[in-house]
This record gives structure tokens, sequence and C-alpha cells, in this order.
């Protein structure tokens, strides 16, 4: 019998918030440019906790999954890890 991990909230969640990160780099660049605000602005702040909050996230599902189904696993991480360094290319490229 082989484990569904894939439909678990810990195997998509970090994506979703990841995804949302970098909307909201969109929505930022749309609206004020590429230049640094003088004032860092809620924008700012709600990236920074999505991004730090997918951290505890993906780490608890490597703790729960790893040794139960490691291949499936290891495809989820790479997604998750993935998505994370995409949202967080822009503000790195970008200075910000």
């Amino acid at each position: 019998m082989e484990l569904e991990i894939g439909n678990r909230p810990g195997a998509w969640m970090p994506v979703v918030m990841s995804l949302g990160a970098l909307a909201m780099v969109a929505v930022q660049i749309a609206f004020h440019g590429v230049q640094p605000q003088a004032d860092e602005g809620a924008f700012a702040h709600l990236w920074q906790l999505l991004m730090v909050v997918q951290l505890p996230l993906i780490g608890l599902f490597a703790f729960r999954w790893w040794s139960r189904a490691p291949r499936q696993a290891l495809t989820i991480l790479a997604a998750q890890v993935l998505a994370l360094v995409t949202a967080a290319l822009p503000v790195f490229l970008l200075g910000w």
C-alpha cells in the first residue's frame, strides 16, 4: 500500500505560502515599481511572515514523512524548497 502524502496540508501549504509571497512581490512591483521604498510597509512584513512561517512547516513535514515514504517526501520537499527559493529570489535580486 502506497502512502498518499501529496494531499496532506503539510505537503502543499508551504508551496501555497510561497506562491502568495511571490504574488505579493508581483503586486508590489506592479504598483510601486522596483525601487526600494522608504518604509517597508505591510506587504514587506506579510512577505517576511509568509517566508519565515514556511520553514518550521517544511521541517515538520520532513520529520514526519521522511522515514515513512522517502521518495514521495523527497519530491514534495524539492517542490517546497523550489517554491521558497522562487519567492525569495526577486527580493534578493532587487536588493529589497
